[in-house]
């Protein structure tokens, strides 16, 4: 009979190579567990139990779509809530539950005075690059744990297309991407739970699938407005695109970054409404809520804001310090230290408990329950929803609208993500970079 040994053809024998993963995932959980205990790092549990406070020196992390290789690439414009680990690698808060990974629909919905409103099952579109398998299923999750009406394809309210408006054969998955998505569909689903969702997927972050993903967002019947949660460095060849967001009767979104005082486009394409970013908590005032500008003189993630270098002012924009296209014009949420909560559970390991841990470790990417996020990647299909819900996107030209309507907004009057030395990086009265004339109160300045 043949013997067992520790090593056949220079290999570990299966039970020796079992033997070692396990060690191995003991150590790591030792290793997690110690830095806990230690004070190195805030368990997920407990960094997500407390209601979401301004909380400036926690760590965060851009989603695995952040990074474009080459220019003409975008990158969304998600963060979420992250720890350091023992080794000193930023990984995301992989734990938490739907009452304590962030924001819940109900919180966005009396921050925004939205409580009463109806969507009429008007259509919000997302573009984003790549698939998200899970998106779907993810979705019901998300809608099941609040008490919201499911949105599936069979009943009509949901659909996934390809950039040429197909259901197969859809893009390639990516992890990164599939966290935006998730996030996406969230937040429409919390700020306009009857709306319908078409969710259009571009077969890469490329600047031209984008645009043919853009076009065929704006060609589907119901469609009232367009959420587009990325972006990438300004250049010239960006005026040539900005057809792509002229859509009259739709309403087109653009985040404004999450990088701090800079400008991204399409946010800058006067063409689009775009979308800064601010850090919501609870207050005592009347409101029972209070916003300042997300961002700071110091960090390296904030709102986007500043003074476009290529694109020409609109004529509603009236802001002396610019010559042209000023961003932001309206705001949300968007830090994720005071985030909202989010169920993705599309990643390259698996739903096990192994999974759970190397993700949590930053060894794999994207995410696998309910995690608590920001970016200005929230804020533009919050503010994508506020305008489905108003209903009036057949009479607003581009981003003018909020302009004549300042007094349905909440005027965002501190903070700043950056040290530009005025408005484009400060918030205060009025209108300013960061949050522009401000977050919404209600739906009448859409």
């Amino acid at each position: 009979m043949e013997q067992r040994s520790a090593q056949r053809d220079g290999r570990p024998s299966p039970h020796i190579r079992r033997a070692r993963r396990a060690a191995a995932l003991l150590t790591g959980l030792i290793t997690l567990a110690f830095t806990v205990l230690a004070g190195g790092v805030v368990s997920a549990g407990a960094a997500q139990a407390a209601v979401p406070a301004r909380a400036a020196s926690s760590p965060v992390l851009d989603f695995g779509c952040a990074h474009p290789a080459h220019a003409g690439q975008a990158r969304c414009f998600g963060m979420m809530r992250a720890h350091r680990t023992s080794s000193g690698l930023l990984a995301p808060l992989a734990t938490g539950s739907p009452t304590t990974a962030g924001y819940v629909p109900s919180d966005l919905r009396s921050a925004y005075n939205l409580g009463g409103t109806s969507g009429g099952g008007r259509t919000v579109a997302i573009v984003d690059a790549y698939d998200d398998p899970s998106a779907e299923a993810d979705l019901g999750k998300y809608r099941s744990a609040y008490g919201l009406s499911a949105c599936t394809t069979a009943s009509g309210c949901f659909h996934k297309v390809n950039q040429n408006g197909q259901a197969s054969p859809l893009p390639s998955a990516d992890a990164g991407w599939a966290e935006e998505i998730s996030l996406d569909l969230d937040m429409v689903s919390a700020t306009c739970p009857d709306c319908h969702i078409q969710l259009v997927e571009a077969n890469s972050a490329n600047t031209s699938d984008l645009m043919k993903a853009e076009d065929q967002a704006a060609a589907t019947s119901g469609v009232v407005s367009i959420s587009n949660s990325w972006g990438g460095a300004e250049d010239s060849t960006i005026t040539s695109d900005d057809s792509h967001f002229n859509h009259p009767g739709i309403a087109a979104t653009a985040s404004s970054g999450d990088s701090g005082y800079g400008v991204s486009w399409p946010a800058s394409s006067p063409y689009v409404t775009a979308v800064g970013g601010t850090s919501l908590t609870k207050a005592s005032n009347s409101r029972g809520w209070s916003e300042t500008a997300w961002g700071s003189v110091t960090s390296t993630s904030g709102a986007g804001s500043g003074c476009s270098a290529y694109e020409a002012k609109p004529s509603w924009q009236h802001d002396t310090g610019c010559a042209k296209r000023t961003v932001a014009d309206v705001s949300a949420v968007a830090d994720p230290n005071t985030g909202v909560a989010v169920y993705d559970t599309y990643n390259t390991c698996g739903t096990s408990s192994y999974c759970d841990l190397l993700i949590s470790l930053g060894a794999v990417a994207g995410a696998d329950g309910w995690v608590q996020v920001g970016g200005t990647s929230a804020s533009s299909p919050i503010i994508a929803s506020v305008y489905a819900l108003a209903g009036n996107t057949a009479s607003p030209t581009a981003g003018s609208y909020p302009y004549s309507h300042t007094s349905a907004l909440n005027d965002v009057t501190s903070g700043s993500n950056g040290a530009c030395g005025n408005y484009l990086c400060t918030a205060g009265t009025g209108y300013d970079g960061p949050t522009g004339l401000g977050t919404p109160n209600g739906t009448g300045a859409f």
